[in-house]
């Protein structure tokens, strides 16, 4: 209960009493974040659903379900990839880059990503819902479920924090290789199974979207680790936001 505690407590503003702050707790959180991901993510596309059978449209059902996330974590991912983009944008050394993304306001780098970043989600959701409730709830869940797996990812050992402070100096490194094979393994068979319930195609498409996910946040994580010496929680939050929407995208590629 100490590991998914934290996972809920630091992923989402859901009640979660966090009753131990250390690198151990860390570390069950982080194999335990996929299960937040999933509440949030049915939460994200049971109203998503509901909109589209109440005759809503695709569209206002996709803006839903990508607000969803937003509200059920005050939006912090979302700061956090507008941050790590001023920062990656910045051109500056690594402490300056870090110091401009502790700054409480957001940069033309920051603006201009969250736009492209939302309206891509947003875009995804629709084409999908376009296709049926189902598709489009089951995406918003995949998609949620895997941008916390990509937080497992970049929990794991061998990741530096780039701050001595902060949630990324907690988690950092504490995730060991082994134990995050096999939540991937776990939530790849879930994807599969899920996508199954479609056709055989569609579990092969919804895992092939996961690994996209995962290749997308991975490239960025890695950028990040060479600009700014490590991660910080802002990284964290675009690491999410990265997964889940190249997760979304993939999904609407070679639809049946």
């Amino acid at each position: 209960m100490v590991g998914i505690r934290f996972a809920f407590g630091t992923l989402t503003v859901l009640p979660a009493r966090v009753t131990r702050w250390d690198r151990d707790a860390a570390r069950a959180g982080m194999l335990w974040a996929p299960v937040p991901g999933l509440v949030v993510g049915l939460l994200a596309g049971g109203l998503g659903a509901a909109l589209l059978l109440l005759g809503a449209g695709p569209l206002l059902a996709a803006v839903a379900s990508a607000a969803v996330p937003a509200l059920l974590t005050r939006g912090l991912h979302l700061d956090g990839l507008a941050d790590t983009a001023d920062g990656l944008g910045s051109g500056k050394p690594a402490e300056d880059a870090l110091r401009i993304m502790k700054q409480s306001d957001i940069g033309p780098f920051g603006v201009i990503t969250l736009l492209f970043v939302l309206f891509a989600q947003v875009a995804a959701l629709a084409a999908l819902y376009a296709d049926g409730w189902a598709r489009g709830a089951l995406a918003a869940v995949l998609a949620a479920v895997v941008a916390r797996l990509a937080l497992t990812h970049a929990s794991r050992s061998g990741v530096p924090a780039a701050r001595p402070e902060g949630l990324g100096a907690m988690v950092a490194g504490t995730v060991p290789a082994g134990p995050a094979a096999l939540t991937t393994a776990a939530v790849l068979a879930g994807c599969a199974a899920a996508g199954g319930l479609f056709s055989p195609y569609d579990a092969l498409r919804h895992v092939l979207a996961a690994a996209a996910a995962l290749a997308a946040a991975a490239l960025l994580l890695r950028r990040c680790v060479a600009r700014f010496g490590g991660v910080t929680g802002d990284v964290f939050g675009a690491v999410e936001e990265t997964a889940a929407t190249a997760a979304l995208v993939a999904l609407t590629l070679a639809r049946p």
